[in-house]
């Protein structure tokens, strides 16, 4: 039995459950409650401790304070969904008591998992039983104890695991929800795979192999092997450009640059891109960049020069503080975006799925939009990403999932210099009403409520489908079903989607609906729409009714009703 672990070992053992969790992501996804096609608690999970993995990898950790601290630091910031923030909560408790310890036994284990079960309880309002929570809490408990019966490191670790797997089995009755659906917590079975992995690593199973490893680089070049010949082009160009509305397309740069040097590489991100270009002419390039977006940073270094001292046993030649301009452009590539000064006194943040729906948040004043929603929960770092680059004094973030809430409620006390606000929209229309509901001269206090009572008085209905077989209350939902939600809830299934369309025609005119607003997803086209509108409006003759272009995934038709 190991009676303890250093950092090492442990960070090991923490890449491992990363790669246990990737490989298993798909069986936690498929713990879903209604058989909707957007389960992603496993892959939240994955993505959240995958963060973590990969700073371990670089950094290395010889103490387990270190690499604790590693793991909840990139575990902050990549949280995604629920599911993940939890994760990354327990392992910020992990860190908080393992602060400056050096190796961890099985008491240290125990006090490290109860701190995170700790610190998780706080985050959460209202905690059910049969989650996540349960597991964790009754898996600390477990170990606790066993930390009185021996203090050895792998024998907590098994009894605690021992533990989480007879509360994951048990969430099946301790969640109503989950009893009438047959299955257990996902997230609970996160945990618990986490968990295993890294009893695994300790006992020298190894680790799933979930895809070809890449292969490993040098520690540094060998630039003495490198002849002259070889060195087609002088300088080595690295440079960042943000695009901007009147840039040109991408493509016609890049041919344009192909006849200037070779090496080239361009990464696109959503709005700048990288550039790396071997060249004789740094400035020729990046002055043609600038017909493309606006030039941000750069990096130029002197191939020939670099070999030739670097061959001779020297210190290679750079440019003015290259490390810092290399660190910067390696925090912009890693989301860390520096905040913009405020220019007006309010700004907003959404997150919304399809370019329909975000168009309409631009329009009602957001100064960002985050793709995202169901199946794709951004992490806390691109929440983060755009409220720093907003230029408000207070940032309104409408998150319009109940699984993202979490993660950008995370963002609050990682913003200094803004005020950061998280209204609870669960929902892109409860999203929608909040912004229009904004009184730009008005106060924090009377806007927040005012957005409050108006994502209280919307009613949100949509249309997916199911994938696969299922049984709740009793009734059979086959794959392939139309299911239609109100407020989140299975309101019943169809088997057409023009049945399912006068079923809700008929729920909204039963609440009165005064204003309706049809946004209409991939795969309906604009005829779909309007006859989806003829059903609402003859159900609702009086009411005001639009239908617009969402472009929404998963969901035929979201539905907002006043």
């Amino acid at each position: 039995m190991v009676q303890a672990v250093d950092g090492k070992t442990l960070a090991a053992m923490l890449i491992h459950a990363s790669a246990s969790l990737d490989a298993e992501k798909q069986k936690i996804n498929e713990l879903n409650v209604f058989p909707v096609p957007d389960g992603d608690t496993g892959t939240n999970m994955s993505l959240t401790i995958g963060t973590a993995a990969a700073e371990l990898r670089q950094k290395a950790p010889t103490t387990v304070g270190q690499a604790t601290s590693i793991c909840a630091s990139a575990m902050l910031r990549g949280a995604r969904g629920n599911s993940g923030v939890i994760l990354s909560l327990i392992f910020r408790g992990f860190s908080r008591a393992m602060k400056d310890k050096q190796t961890m036994d099985g008491i240290d284990l125990a006090d490290a998992i109860n701190a995170g079960v700790i610190a998780a309880y706080r985050a959460v309002m209202k905690p059910a039983e049969g989650t996540l929570l349960t597991v964790s809490r009754l898996a600390g408990d477990r170990a606790g104890r066993a930390a009185e019966e021996d203090t050895g490191f792998e024998y907590v670790l098994s009894a605690a695991l021992e533990r989480a797997r007879e509360a994951l089995a048990d969430t099946i009755h301790q969640n109503p929800v989950l009893k009438k659906a047959g299955v257990v917590d996902a997230g609970g079975m996160g945990f618990v795979v986490v968990l295993q992995a890294m009893l695994d690593e300790l006992q020298g199973v190894a680790a799933p192999v979930t895809g070809e490893a890449a292969p490993q680089p040098q520690d540094k070049a060998d630039f003495g092997a490198l002849a002259e010949e070889e060195l087609t082009f002088t300088y080595d160009t690295v440079f960042i450009v943000r695009r901007t509305p009147e840039g040109k397309p991408l493509e016609e740069y890049r041919a344009w640059l192909e006849t200037i040097g070779d090496s080239l590489v361009i990464g696109e991100g959503d709005e700048e891109f990288k550039v790396h270009v071997h060249t004789d002419d740094p400035g020729l390039a990046l002055t043609k960049a600038q017909e493309f977006g606006i030039l941000e940073l750069a990096k130029i270094e002197n191939m020939r020069t670099q070999r030739d001292e670097l061959a001779a046993g020297k210190q290679a030649q750079s440019t003015d503080d290259l490390e810092a301009v290399e660190a910067e452009l390696e925090a912009m590539e890693a989301g860390e975006t520096p905040s913009a000064p405020p220019e007006k006194k309010y700004g907003f943040v959404a997150v919304a799925a399809g370019a329909g729906l975000a168009k309409v948040f631009y329009d009602l004043g957001a100064d960002g939009v985050i793709s995202g929603g169901q199946t794709m929960n951004p992490s806390t770092e691109d929440i983060l990403k755009e409220i720093r680059k907003t230029p408000a004094e207070i940032v309104y973030v409408l998150p319009n999932n109940k699984n993202i809430i979490m993660a950008a409620q995370q963002c609050v006390d990682l913003v200094e210099d803004k005020q950061v606000i998280v209204l609870q929209a669960k929902t892109v229309p409860q999203g929608i009403s909040a912004m229009i509901a904004v009184d730009p001269d008005g106060e924090a206090a009377d806007n927040t409520a005012a957005m409050e009572a108006a994502m209280a008085g919307v009613t949100t209905m949509e249309i997916t489908y199911a994938a696969r077989d299922s049984e709740f209350d009793g009734a059979a939902i086959h794959a392939g079903d139309y299911l239609l939600l109100v407020d989140n809830q299975l309101f019943g299934t169809e088997k057409t989607i023009e049945a399912a369309l006068d079923k809700l025609a008929q729920e909204s005119a039963q609440r009165d609906g005064e204003f309706i607003s049809i946004f209409y997803g991939e795969g309906v086209d604009q005829a779909q729409a309007q006859q989806a509108q003829a059903k609402f409006q003859a159900a609702c003759p009086d009411a005001e009714i639009t239908t617009l272009e969402g472009g929404q995934p998963v969901y035929h038709y979201l539905i907002s009703v006043e």
